[in-house]
């Protein structure tokens, strides 16, 4: 042994006397395996695990990233980065952020918007934000009190502060990239200095926030580093990080398509599908409460009219980030054309100078849902313009996943996850358009088909810890899919003898007879007692219309009683309009029976959703 080697090991049995260690002894025989591992270390990876081994007993978290050897020398400055993610889209862009600062020798504390204590604000030096926003401009459910807090007159006068924002969003939304402009203006008017312009992200955000990321570090490197040889500076390995699954967004799992059983009835005016599909081989594992990632690829059929209409064909050569494809291949697999992005439209009516298109352009709200309203074929039948393939293909956004909550437990069906699809289709003229993922996983994929995934963890969408905890859950439609997942988690902890507390599921949809999603389901749980109460509201089977939230309201003193008692409540689905009415009425309920003002219990909701009580998973 070297002399650095054997002091080292030294040091490890002496753990006692030892500051990283402090009074937890380790047990022999991970002494043995401490030892074996510095025998093979030379004198520097000896000097980073003394580093590293102190940062790790003083921080006590996976979410500092301070290279050690840095750490030695004492950096001038932390660079602080929190991430304020409803998906975990946030969280990636700041976990890689947080790695690419470190590679240049800055310490980083990274951190959940949600662990960051508010006080701190004020010490900061450098702070770096990146979030995304949650439904009509709300924040996501971690940054709730983080954003009341900046918002509030207790945030403190932050003249020394450098900080920048990256907002995520969807511009398909009024509010789109809200809370990240939020916070930007806010610390702007705390005297906070910018030492970037904010980035506004839209859904197809990787590259620009890559970028940004790059700008940034390069910009804070400097400044945030003290003078040293930077080939000497050892970064955090990644494996310190929290173990996530080895496929994600970017580098998503092959699986094997099972089954698209048809689950509404003939005479429907929906058609909803039950999905499986086959993760063997993945290593690939959910909770319950996250969604599946699920990449599709354009009807052919769709593609063939779209290029016909352009007057182009089909095996005319492209680019797409430095890569070549025949039109049609690009079109098919790497472009969206069954959602038509604001931006298209924009191009088309310049390209065409059509003066209707012209002023759809100026009206944003207009141009905001005639793009939501409208596919791409149906933009380019409107008006001709005078374009090229290549400027079309530059025209159009990259196709992005469709997230669908996930309807099943591993623990019941181990190595496969199950979706609950509506097939989204309409008649435009003699043509049926339908949805890009919906129509792919409904109709077009065949058994033994193969379909791109990737597990999005939903953090804030989660059971109660406590299993015993009651939980109301409303979810009507294909909004039901996550509490069939929580019924069966339950179920499989009711197996392993754990307590459970009581359920309540709130269920609607048209009619009875051809739109009870899941109808046997839920009656062999709630005589088997897993669920205790199921009221179900269909909207068409009497003259006056009955949804969920007439439900709740007839309810009312018993849902806002299992509140009181500490019952988590749940709502999925319909963002619009099905989200808004429910949370209305429990505005109301909360009046009615704890004689609150509306203002006292809006307050008295927001403190569930910051205590994790009240949940959300609406689109």
């Amino acid at each position: 042994m070297l002399p650095e080697q054997q002091k080292f090991s030294q040091n490890l049995l002496n753990a006692e006397n030892q500051h990283y260690l402090g009074q937890a002894s380790l047990e022999a025989s991970q002494l043995v395996l401490l030892q074996q591992l510095s025998s093979s270390l030379s004198p520097l990876q000896l000097a980073w695990s003394s580093g590293y081994l102190a940062a790790q007993s003083e921080q006590n978290s996976v979410n500092s990233i301070v290279p050690p050897a840095q750490k030695q020398v004492k950096a001038a400055s932390t660079l602080t980065i929190l991430y304020a993610s409803q998906t975990g889209n946030a969280k990636g862009v700041a976990t890689k952020l947080a790695t690419a600062a470190s590679d240049v020798g800055i310490a980083v504390n990274l951190k959940n918007v949600a662990d960051y204590k508010v006080k701190g604000l004020k010490s900061e030096s450098h702070l770096l934000i990146v979030t995304s926003t949650n439904g009509e401009g709300e924040a996501p459910d971690d940054a709730l009190a983080f954003h009341e807090f900046l918002l509030s007159k207790k945030a403190p006068k932050l003249s020394g502060l450098s900080y920048s924002v990256l907002a995520l969003g969807d511009s398909s939304y009024e509010f789109f990239c809200q809370t990240g402009k939020d916070f930007d203006e806010r610390l702007k008017s705390l005297g906070a200095k910018q030492v970037a312009t904010r980035l506004d992200c839209d859904v197809d955000y990787q590259q620009q926030a890559s970028e940004w990321s790059a700008n940034i570090v390069k910009t804070l490197k400097d400044e945030l580093t003290v003078s040293v040889n930077l080939a000497d500076v050892v970064t955090l390995p990644t494996s310190v990080m929290v173990a996530e699954n080895q496929y994600d967004k970017e580098n998503p799992f092959t699986a094997e398509f099972s089954l698209s059983q048809k689950i509404t009835g003939r005479d429907s005016n929906k058609d909803v599908r039950h999905i499986e599909i086959d993760l063997a081989g993945s290593g690939l594992t959910y909770q319950v409460g996250d969604a599946l990632g699920v990449y599709f690829e354009n009807d052919t059929v769709l593609v063939a009219e779209l290029i016909t209409a352009l007057g182009f064909s089909a095996d005319e050569e492209v680019q797409l980030n430095d890569k070549k494809f025949t039109l049609a291949q690009v079109l098919t697999s790497e472009l969206e054309i069954t959602q038509t992005a604001a931006n298209f439209v924009e191009f088309w009516a310049k390209q065409s100078a059509d003066k209707s298109l012209l002023a759809l352009v100026d009206d944003k709200k207009a141009l905001r849902e005639f793009s939501n309203s409208h596919q791409v074929i149906e933009v380019v039948a409107l008006v001709a313009a005078t374009v090229n393939a290549q400027q079309f293909v530059d025209a159009l956004r990259k196709i992005t996943p469709r997230l669908y909550s996930i309807a099943s437990s591993q623990s019941e069906v181990e190595d496969e996850v199950h979706l609950t699809v509506a097939l989204v289709e309409y008649q435009q003229g003699d043509k049926t358009r339908a949805g890009g993922a919906s129509s792919f996983l409904g109709k077009r994929l065949e058994q033994g088909g193969k379909v791109k995934v990737f597990v999005e963890h939903n953090n804030n969408f989660r059971l109660p810890e406590n299993t015993e905890t009651p939980v109301i859950m409303i979810g009507p439609g294909t909004g039901v899919a996550p509490f069939r997942a929580f019924m069966q988690e339950r179920e499989a902890l009711n197996d392993d003898g754990a307590e459970l507390g009581k359920s309540w599921l709130f269920f609607g949809d048209q009619t009875f007879t051809q739109d009870f999603l899941y109808q046997v389901e839920w009656q062999n749980y709630l005589k088997s007692g897993l669920l205790t109460k199921l009221d179900v509201a269909f909207s068409r089977d009497q003259a006056e219309k009955i949804y969920v939230q007439d439900r709740l309201q007839e309810n009312a003193a018993e849902v806002y009683l299992w509140l009181e008692q500490g019952a988590h409540l749940y709502i999925c689905g319909d963002a619009n309009r099905m989200a808004k009415d429910v949370h209305q009425t429990l505005v109301n309920i909360v009046v009615e029976q704890g004689g609150k003002t509306s203002e006292q219990a809006e307050t008295y909701l927001k403190t569930l959703r910051i205590n994790k009580r009240y949940q959300k998973d609406v689109y």
